[in-house]
């Protein structure tokens, strides 16, 4: 039986694959119904059947990168009477090379995925998230944003250092109306990232122990969401260097950093 909150649905992001779906099924294992959002209709009708054995889930397709869809998508959920307790702001991507090798239009829809998107759709959900007693706001960071930002990742790293910012502000703002806040920092994970971001042979020559699998980085997350904890960090060698980046100084590691990008992250 699960200690997660027994009431009210599991709104998931970005449900499609990797993270998301995995998050997806963990919340589908422990008994929370689900309402699953993303771009594509068939990736999310094919999760759906597979966990609606489980519990029942709702498909919403929406584009996060729109403006316009973080209330639309509130509003469908209003229409359809879904009392959603659980929100995962787990969508988004990386935009792959350095700051001018892209055209502004490409940065603001990252920006509006990552930064806008998660905003708004915090604060329209929030005021129900609160009145339920056991809300949940899982957010879904990531080890860049604990460690100096690469060459290559400007704005992914600082995207994902708001989440980490808003998450720890929303937990004291919220923690009176039983509200657990979290941000999920994972770092390398086995998904469709990387195809995505173009990088997906140049990740493939990382060790196979550098990597995560998404369903160990779901279940961390929503276990470190229950017991209250405002930063998780998934796997003992993400956790290790967490805590060994802590005392470095900053010209350090950003020296270290900059020895290492190219092989991390593309940097034409």
């Amino acid at each position: 039986m699960s200690d997660a909150p027994s009431t009210g649905y599991a709104l998931v992001t970005g449900a499609s694959s990797g993270i998301g779906a995995a998050i997806a099924r963990e919340y589908a294992r422990r008994g929370v119904p689900l309402v699953l959002t993303a771009r594509r209709i068939d990736k999310l009708e094919q999760l759906a059947a597979e966990l609606r054995s489980q519990v029942a889930v709702e498909v919403i397709v929406a584009d996060l990168a729109d403006p316009l869809a973080p209330e639309a998508l509130a509003r469908e959920i209003e229409r359809r009477g879904l009392a959603v307790r659980i929100l995962v702001n787990n969508a988004g991507y990386g935009v792959p090379g350095r700051y001018l090798t892209q055209d502004w239009p490409v940065h603001a829809r990252f920006l509006q995925v990552m930064v806008g998107a998660v905003s708004e759709l915090t604060w329209r959900l929030l005021p129900a998230i609160r009145a339920c007693g056991d809300g949940r706001i899982l957010n879904v960071a990531s080890f860049a944003a604990l460690a100096p930002s690469a060459d290559g990742q400007t704005l992914y790293a600082a995207a994902k250092a708001y989440m980490v910012r808003l998450s720890e502000s929303l937990s004291l703002e919220n923690a009176d109306r039983g509200v657990k806040v979290t941000a999920l920092c994972p770092g390398f994970t086995w998904s469709e990232f990387h195809d995505v971001t173009g990088t997906r042979e140049m990740m493939s020559k990382l060790p196979r122990w550098a990597w995560l699998q998404a369903d160990e980085v779901a279940r961390a997350g929503i276990e470190g969401l229950e017991r209250g904890r405002v930063i998780v960090v998934p796997g003992r060698l993400y956790q290790l260097l967490h805590a060994v980046s802590r005392h470095l100084p900053d010209s350090l590691l950003l020296r270290l950093m900059g020895r290492n990008s190219g092989r991390i992250r593309r940097v034409d």
